[in-house]
């Protein structure tokens, strides 16, 4: 059977109701809310949702995962990590073990991370021997690393996937996101330069929907066209980041890529 691309839901995209003070969604009842409510069969978690929890929370987290089968497949961070400066290289180091560790007791094959300033020859060739030396600290928990874009020369998708290329391996991938790639102007042939390199996932960002249901921000169908041109085959994250009712916009985001998807697979 061919490959084809999975819908999963980045869990940021529901922060209002996991904050929300009246009846609040539980965080162990997020996989089987994105399984069974919104029809999405994975998890992106951000960093900063699970601070504080326990190694035995994460486990629960986890197995709630399986059980509603909506496993955490990617763990990403929105801390930018300057790897130039030898003592910031190392703490950034140290924060990547952290997450690695978390990553690997929820299960998520890949970790997302921004590198920092890079803004010119010289801090890119420091930043990927910083990355090199993080892939090496990390190689015993088996987990993908993939770099979002950033500031500087990373902005620009020949920028990332240079830097990409300088750190080489194959645990090193990209981390593009839809808002990212419209922000450069031609969000179709950036993606077409980034899918390329997104060994894991591609985050699909959502802003708001016309009353008609037109997405207004960047074109969902044509995004995931460009994608699948190029022979795409991975998770799309919807990442909700809009405002008003998310539910709602996950569940016409989900439709309007799901339609894409299956254009694409019967042409």
């Amino acid at each position: 059977m061919q490959a084809q691309i999975l819908l999963t839901l980045a869990a940021g995209s529901l922060r209002p109701l996991l904050t929300r003070t009246r009846s609040p969604l539980l965080l162990q009842d997020l996989p089987a809310f994105t399984s069974d409510q919104l029809g999405l069969r994975g998890l992106a978690l951000p960093a900063d949702l699970l601070a504080g929890l326990r190694p035995s929370q994460l486990d629960a987290l986890r197995d709630a995962a399986d059980k509603a089968h909506c496993p955490c497949l990617l763990l990403v961070d929105s801390q930018a990590l300057d790897f130039q400066d030898p003592p910031k290289r190392a703490a950034a180091i140290d924060r990547m073990k952290k997450l690695a560790t978390a990553a690997s007791r929820l299960g998520c094959s890949a970790l997302g991370v921004q590198p920092a300033g890079t803004t010119d020859e010289v801090s890119i060739v420091r930043t990927a021997q910083g990355v090199k030396e993080a892939l090496s600290a990390l190689d015993r928990y088996e987990v993908n690393v993939l770099l979002q874009p950033g500031d500087g020369a990373i902005a620009a998708p020949i920028g990332l996937t240079e830097l990409i290329k300088r750190i080489g391996g194959f645990r090193i991938g990209s981390l593009p996101s839809f808002e990212h790639a419209a922000s450069t102007g031609d969000a179709e042939q950036a993606l077409r330069r980034l899918a390329p390199y997104a060994t894991s996932a591609i985050l699909a960002t959502v802003r708001s929907f016309s009353k008609s249901g037109e997405h207004q921000a960047w074109d969902l169908a044509k995004c995931v066209e460009a994608v699948r041109s190029v022979g795409f085959v991975n998770t799309l994250c919807i990442d909700f980041k809009g405002t008003g009712d998310p539910v709602k916009a996950i569940e016409q985001a989900r439709e309007q890529m799901s339609g894409a998807i299956l254009a694409g697979e019967t042409a």
